[in-house]
């Protein structure tokens, strides 16, 4: 069998380039087009998230280091109210233990004034008392 090239043969490649060229036109570009609108999106969006997570990022050691700085803020308030609680309670301390001291001095005032009125008035109340015990034991015609 022998290959003769006749009519046919160059109609049919006629025909199949003619198909071919209909297909790119009609199928190939269409589909390539999409396809890079399609990768153009897809890497846009890639991007897009890339950006999105470093912003994430940034925000999250932002907030960090807020977070760190409030607490410590909170911190230093803390032991300065701490500090100042102390010396509040020092001096409400001191106050009171000077009222209790110039109270007990006070009481010990009134207790030896009482006390040396007390001793005062026991030689009258002791001879009171003697003259008392004598009248009762002494019948009263020997008293006369």
């Amino acid at each position: 069998m022998f290959l003769s090239i006749d009519g046919t043969l160059i109609i049919q490649i006629i025909n199949f380039v003619v198909f071919y060229a209909i297909l790119q036109v009609v199928f190939v570009k269409p589909v390539g087009a999409a396809i890079e609108k399609r990768r153009a999106y897809l890497d846009s969006i890639a991007r897009d998230l890339e950006g999105a997570q470093h912003d994430a990022a940034a925000i999250r050691t932002q907030a960090a280091q807020k977070r760190a700085h409030a607490r410590r803020e909170a911190d230093e308030a803390i032991v300065k109210s701490r500090g100042e609680a102390q010396v509040e309670a020092a001096t409400i301390q001191t106050d009171y233990a000077a009222r209790a001291t110039a109270l007990i001095d006070t009481a010990h005032k009134t207790v030896e004034s009482e006390l040396a009125t007390a001793n005062a008035s026991v030689d009258a109340l002791a001879k009171q008392l003697a003259d008392t015990m004598l009248e009762r034991t002494l019948p009263r015609e020997a008293a006369r």
